[in-house]
């Protein structure tokens, strides 16, 4: 196990597909589910940093996790979904290609994030889960969210 990163506590983790890859954030993170609707965009916002969505009255900034992670960017269908967070008293809607399941995972099942050396940035992967038929990556969302240059929201807000 890696001593740079905290380990992941057991629990359930919320399970989606980013390409062909399965991931998982904490299900106690996770407001709402819901469908890709158009945002507003930002100027001078990062590409990842789709715009805002007025979410019940709270402006909510939108990361599209597949070019925040630095995959091809994704087709915008019916099945993109949007996963509401709330971390560290912040709410951030990701985009995902799909949103599979509710994973349990028992503390056996969670392995320490591998060691690539400098080639993969693995700052945002907790760790990895074990299930019988697929792993899932486990992402820290509270570092993730941090290096995603969102802390200036209040830029965001008043938009």
């Amino acid at each position: 196990m890696s001593n740079t990163q905290s380990q992941p506590i057991a629990g359930e983790f919320l399970s989606f597909t980013l390409g062909e890859e399965h991931y998982g954030v904490d299900i106690l993170k996770v407001q709402e589910i819901r469908g890709y609707d158009a945002v507003t965009k930002v100027p001078d916002a990062p590409e990842y940093i789709k715009g805002v969505i007025n979410l019940r009255g709270t402006i909510v900034p939108v990361i599209d996790l597949r070019l925040k992670l630095r995959m091809k960017e994704a087709r915008y269908d019916g099945f993109t979904v949007m996963i509401v967070l709330n971390v560290e008293d912040r709410v951030v809607g990701i985009v995902v290609d799909s949103v599979s399941d509710v994973v349990p995972l028992a503390p056996e099942q969670i392995r320490g994030t591998p060691e690539f050396g400098a080639a993969v940035d693995t700052r945002f992967i907790s760790g990895i889960g074990t299930l019988d038929e697929r792993m899932l990556i486990l992402l820290d969302i509270e570092t993730l969210l941090n290096y995603a240059d969102i802390g200036q929201s209040s830029a965001l807000e008043a938009a």
